[in-house]
């Protein structure tokens, strides 16, 4: 990776971090700081990502991605899908924490605590723009196969929570128009950079 797109790419992480970890929430910061302490290795990036594919797991360690911005670029996708229509009830916050087991993210695990707390506070805009941004930048430093990868892992448990949503709502699995417009305005993250560098 050159210099110049290391130093874009660590503008941008801080910019997420700093949209993701909420500094008026005392849980989202000591997440935060529990995953500063994590070694970057696969086992750990899996743990907080919900990531299982260990060659991308392995560029990301390759890159000194850190726990703390893997959860970020994982678990902001299934927020904004969660927040799509503006509004998340307990019943819906409920349908989403379940899926969420079924998609292999443990309850009590980090992930899990971080999409739970983050179910609880609506996202500011910045969120998903610094999410934009930092996965731009990442995908310009990640080979297509692994930016495939990654698009593929994170945009798989995005629409799983627009269908987990849909059903309970009595729409058979059907992603709402607003869930739909967020689902690929996430994927547009991915494909811009696949064109520009692909």
């Amino acid at each position: 990776m050159s210099a110049g797109l290391d130093y874009i790419l660590h503008g941008r992480r801080k910019a997420l971090e700093d949209a993701f970890f909420l500094e008026r929430d005392k849980k989202l910061i000591q997440q935060m700081k529990e995953m500063k302490k994590m070694e970057e290795t696969r086992e750990n990036l899996s743990k907080v990502s919900g990531i299982t594919n260990q060659h991308l797991l392995q560029k990301l360690v390759d890159l000194k991605v850190s726990a703390e911005t893997v959860a970020s670029i994982s678990v902001v996708p299934l927020v904004e899908v969660a927040w799509a229509d503006g509004k998340v009830d307990e019943e819906e916050k409920g349908v989403i924490l379940s899926a969420l087991i079924s998609m292999n993210f443990k309850k009590g695990g980090i992930d899990y605590a971080l999409v739970e707390q983050w179910l609880a506070h609506q996202p500011p805009a910045e969120l998903l723009t610094a999410w934009t941004e930092y996965v731009q930048g990442l995908c310009q430093a990640l080979p297509v196969k692994d930016r495939e990868a990654l698009k593929k892992n994170i945009m798989h448990h995005a629409h799983a929570v627009a269908e987990a949503m849909g059903g309970f709502l009595g729409l058979t699995s059907r992603v709402s128009k607003e869930e739909k417009a967020m689902l690929k305005k996430l994927e547009q993250a991915f494909e811009v950079n696949l064109e520009q560098k692909g």
